[in-house]
């Protein structure tokens, strides 16, 4: 590693050739402010905060952009630095929207927090022209303001580089320079995906998801009303979050206590389901194995995935499995087996998930979601993890202090397998281990799939089962995704089962997942230390195999009959749309 000398603040250090000065600062401890930057996705030196000296140059440099180079002297923290940068602070704030006691990012804003840092005492320092843009509500997941917009390009960067999208970018020139879409249409009107990753990456509350809390509160009101919960597997790793706890915290129990506190009828674990669409998926690959169907079969339980696929590759619609997500499925055997089992009206019972996706929230209204009836959708509301934190912050229930409860009964077991679903490869995994014992006849020695584990954006594995090699890949981000089936689709790589995630990570990283500032984003893998949580569940789990959980089992043998049945059929199984451009 080729090494350069420099000084930072008077003090010498030899620091890797080729770093951005910003990043040679962070390696040897010296912190530098940014807003527009976050590591490996944008740094374009825009918003000007994370501005140093260099000896020899006229200006002020952005350290963001500015590569280190032998000999170089850097003063960080003077004061012709430090009022440069509370002056664009001052600038940035002429044009916003300073109503920050009721925006949704209050106390998580990472321009309110440079303002306070640099003592922004007065946000209208600078007086003049401010353009008022009309809210953008059309998408049933993601809401934008612009009037909160810094024009930092965060979410632009998000969506093109990392989801290969690319349907926001800058519009106009100069002052007149706003996110958009092309043409200025509403973002129901493009082919986004819902995936939620622009809001992930906004530093403000200009990107925010569909709120459906009011509704909920309501029906929990309701006395004419049986609302219902399940919280997806990746939720008890990421709650925590909004309440303070370090990333990676496990609070499953404090979770249910809290959703029983809301008033919930019941509270339910998606890892039930996770477990269900394992073997309906497992039984699906089989048979398109054995008997020339469509290969590879390629999951279906990332609704954002299924509409990138939908929208920018219709012709691999014929290639999704045919299962309904968990979060679909577990609506499905509510207001089917459950209402039919305890006698009550599905009209009347509310099914709510919370889930780590904004795009749960365009699923939920999908065509062929309705397995109870016409008009009778299989979940009413997805609420993403941050809902969810509000919903108990509302409500006056201190988190902390609560005691840790179980899930409701009858769907209270989750394997380890259903718990890996939230973690990129842990669908893949899953389904590996019902596949093989059913292909194999006889138990796994060894459950754990290593090669499918792990952050990589694409992960290629081939599995020996018996007379069998089985082909797998996974990816997990559409623009990794992208990669993967342009070499499929090509003939370059061949495979017999393919999982996707829209999400970088798997749904740990999931558009509705408590926000992180780019401090922790770009010092922490929130991917890994949130996934860990979930297979440190599997491996203390009692059971470890999806075909293994009681509950699936007692629900084939009373109501579906068994996987792939023409009942598991109407009721576990859904159809798909070629939309394309």
């Amino acid at each position: 590693m080729a090494l350069v000398n420099i000084k930072i603040n008077g003090k010498d250090y030899a620091v890797e050739q080729g770093l951005t000065i910003l990043e040679a600062c962070r390696s040897v401890s010296i912190n530098i402010p940014t807003l527009c930057y976050l590591k490996d996705l944008n740094a374009i030196g825009a918003c000007r905060i994370c501005l140093v000296e260099v000896k020899g140059a006229r200006s002020l440099v952005a350290s963001c952009v500015q590569p280190v180079s032998e000999g170089m002297e850097i003063l960080t923290n003077t004061e012709r630095v430090r009022n440069a940068r509370k002056m664009n602070l001052e600038l940035i704030l002429s044009d916003h929207d300073k109503n920050c006691l009721s925006c949704v990012r209050n106390q998580s804003c990472e321009l309110q927090k440079l303002a306070v840092e640099f003592g922004v005492e007065d946000a209208n320092v600078f007086e003049g022209k401010a353009i008022h843009y009309e809210k953008d509500t059309s998408s049933p997941s993601i809401v934008r303001d612009n009037n909160k917009c810094v024009l930092c390009r965060r979410c632009v960067a998000a969506c093109e580089r990392q989801q290969a999208v690319g349907v926001i970018g800058p519009n106009a020139r100069g002052f007149d320079t706003h996110i958009g879409c092309a043409f200025e249409k509403n973002l129901a009107d493009v082919p986004c995906i819902n995936c939620g990753q622009c809001i992930v990456a906004c530093p403000t509350g200009a990107l925010t998801e569909r709120d459906d809390t009011a509704p909920i509160f309501e029906a929990l009101n309701d006395p004419e009303k049986k609302v219902l919960i399940c919280t997806a597997p990746s939720i008890r790793a990421t709650i925590g979050e909004c309440f303070d706890y370090a990333p990676g915290t496990d609070v499953e129990g404090k979770m249910a206590a809290a959703l029983r506190r809301l008033g919930f009828d019941g509270v339910f674990d998606m890892n039930f389901t996770a477990d269900l669409t394992i073997v309906e998926e497992a039984n699906e690959l089989i048979e398109r194995i054995q008997n020339g169907g469509k290969l590879p079969m390629i999951t279906s339980c990332s609704p954002g995935w299924i509409k990138f696929c939908e929208h920018y590759y219709p012709d691999f619609t014929d290639n999704l499995s045919t299962c309904k997500s968990p979060q679909q499925m577990f609506g499905a055997v509510v207001k089917t087996y459950l209402a039919e089992k305890n006698g009550w009206d599905p009209k009347n019972i509310v099914f709510v998930s919370a889930i780590p996706c904004t795009a749960k929230k365009f699923e939920c209204r999908r065509d062929d979601q309705c397995a109870a009836g016409e008009g009778i959708y299989d979940v009413d509301y997805a609420i993403t993890t941050r809902e969810l934190g509000r919903m108990i912050k509302r409500a006056g229930i201190n988190f902390r202090e609560l005691e840790d409860e179980p899930f409701d009964s009858p769907f209270s077991i989750g394997s380890g397998a259903g718990a890996i679903f939230g973690a990129t490869g842990g669908v893949m995994e899953a389904a590996l281990r019902t596949a093989a014992e059913t292909i194999l006849h006889k138990p796994l020695e060894k459950l754990e799939f290593d090669d499918v584990r792990g952050t990589a954006g694409i992960k290629r594995a081939t599995y020996k089962l018996g007379d069998l090699e089985v082909k797998v890949a996974v990816a997990s981000g559409t623009a990794n995704a992208d990669r993967l089936l342009k070499a499929v689709e090509s003939g370059k790589e061949n495979y017999h089962f393919i999982e996707i995630m829209a999400c970088p990570g798997g749904c740990v990283n999931g558009g509705g997942q408590p926000t992180q500032p780019a401090s922790v984003r770009n010092t922490v893998d929130l991917k890994s230390v949130r996934a860990k949580v979930l297979y440190d569940s599997d491996q203390n789990k009692e059971y470890r195999k999806s075909h293994e959980n009681p509950d699936v089992i007692r629900v084939y043998e009373e109501y579906l009959g068994k996987p792939g049945s023409h009942k598991a059929h109407e009721i576990l199984h859904t159809s798909y749309v070629k939309r394309g451009k």
